[in-house]
C-alpha cells in the first residue's frame, strides 16, 4: 500500500510502499478515503522537540480519517464490512482507574494512532473495534468524516460549560476555533467573538456567523467588548491558540465567575495574573481530545439535526488535494491562513 512514512528520527516524510497492516481478533481494517492534516502532523514532519519526545519512529503518521471497513477480526461484534467510519485516535488500556470509572479520555496509558503506532496517512489503517465510529448519516461526506477528530475537539471544548445566553470569547481562528463558533451558536450562545491575526481566517469566521472577528494585532479585546455592547465581560472563554498572550488577555476580559476551557497547547511558559483568577473566581479547565464517546454522539446528533451547523462545519474544509500532492497540502496547512486541509487517498 502507499503510505506517508517517517523512516527514522529526522524531518520529513516519504510517500512509499509499505506492507498492509494485519487485522487482529478485535480489530477493524479500514480502506482510507480521506485524511485531515493536523498540527500534530506538522510537528512530526518537522521533527521538532515535541515530536522527538513523543513519536515512536519509524511509523506512519495521521490520525484524522474517514474510510470504508474492508475486514473485521473474529471477535468484532458490531462493525461490519462496508461500514463508512471515522476513528477515535486515542487507544486506551481499559483497566486503569479512569478507564474502569468510564473516564476513558483520562486514561494514563493512552496510545495515539499516528503518534505511538501506525496511523492513517496510508491506503489502509487498522484500529480496535472499540475505536471505530460508524457513520449512519449519509450526509456525512468523506471530507466531513475526515475532520470528526478535530470537530470533536471543538465540541468537547465548547460544551464544557453551559452556553445558553452567554457571551463567548474564542482565541485562535484555526480550524478548531472556527468549528467552535458553529457549536457555540448551536448551543445557544448570545454574542460570540473570535481573535486571530490572520485576515483570511478572520474573514472565514465572519462567514460562519461570529458576531465579531478581532484582529489582535491592531485591536484589543476590551475595545471589542464595547463594540458588542457588553457591560461586564465574557462569560465563557475558549483558548484554542496556545499563543502566550492569548490567555492573559482572555483573563483580563472575563466576567467575575467566568469559565475558561483551554485546548491550545502553549509552546512556552505563560505568565498570568493568578490574583485575578482568584479574586474574580474564574474556573479554568484543560481539554484534551474528546470524551469517549459522549462527544462523538453529540457530534453526530448535532450534524444530523441542524443543517446550518452541518454546512458551517463542512465549510471549514477549505482545501482537498490528492494524497500524491501531500507536500503541497502540508505547505498550505503550515501557512496557517485557511481552514482544514484534507488529503484524498482514493486515487492510488
Amino acid at each position: 500500500m502507499k503510505a506517508l512514512y517517517k523512516s527514522g528520527a529526522h524531518a520529513g516524510f516519504d510517500l512509499v510502499d509499505r506492507p498492509e497492516p494485519e487485522t487482529g481478533a478485535g480489530d477493524v481494517k479500514i480502506r482510507v478515503m480521506t485524511t485531515g492534516i493536523c498540527g500534530t502532523d506538522l510537528h512530526i514532519q518537522s521533527w521538532d522537540a515535541w515530536a522527538q519526545g513523543m513519536i515512536n519512529a519509524p511509523l506512519i503518521a495521521g490520525h484524522e480519517f474517514y474510510g470504508e471497513v474492508v475486514e473485521v477480526g473474529e471477535d468484532v461484534l458490531d462493525v461490519k464490512v462496508g461500514d463508512r467510519v471515522s476513528g477515535e485516535g486515542h487507544i486506551v488500556c481499559g483497566i486503569c482507574r479512569n478507564c474502569r470509572a468510564g473516564r476513558k479520555q483520562m486514561c494514563i496509558n493512552t496510545v495515539s494512532v499516528g503518534v505511538q503506532r501506525d496511523g492513517a496517512f496510508a491506503e489502509y489503517v487498522v484500529i480496535p473495534e472499540t475505536n471505530v465510529w460508524v457513520h449512519h448519516d449519509p450526509s456525512v461526506t468523506p471530507e466531513l468524516g475526515a475532520i470528526f477528530d478535530p470537530f470533536g475537539n471543538a465540541v468537547h471544548t465548547a460544551l464544557s460549560f453551559p452556553l445558553v445566553g452567554e457571551d463567548v470569547l474564542i482565541t485562535g481562528a484555526g480550524p478548531i476555533g472556527l468549528m467552535a463558533i458553529a457549536v457555540a451558536r448551536h448551543a445557544g450562545a448570545r454574542k460570540i467573538a473570535i481573535t486571530d491575526v490572520s485576515a483570511p481566517r478572520l474573514a472565514l469566521a465572519r462567514t460562519l456567523g461570529v458576531d465579531l472577528a478581532i484582529d489582535v494585532s491592531t485591536t484589543r479585546v476590551k475595545d471589542a467588548q464595547r463594540e458588542l455592547g457588553m457591560r461586564e465581560g465574557f462569560d465563557v472563554g475558549m483558548e484554542m491558540s496556545g499563543h502566550p498572550t492569548a490567555l492573559p488577555e482572555m483573563i483580563e476580559n472575563m466576567n467575575h465567575g467566568g469559565r475558561i476551557a483551554m485546548l491550545g497547547l502553549p509552546s512556552q511558559s505563560i505568565d498570568i495574573d493568578w490574583g485575578k483568577v482568584v479574586t474574580h473566581m474564574l474556573t479554568m479547565k484543560g481539554i484534551y481530545g474528546r470524551e469517549m464517546f459522549e462527544t462523538w454522539y453529540a457530534m453526530s446528533a448535532m450534524l444530523s439535526s441542524n443543517p446550518v451547523l452541518h454546512a458551517n462545519i463542512s465549510a471549514v474544509v477549505t482545501d482537498t488535494l490528492p494524497a500524491a500532492d501531500w507536500e503541497k497540502g502540508f505547505e498550505i496547512a503550515r501557512a496557517g491562513v485557511g481552514g482544514k486541509v484534507v488529503l484524498d487517498w482514493t486515487g492510488f
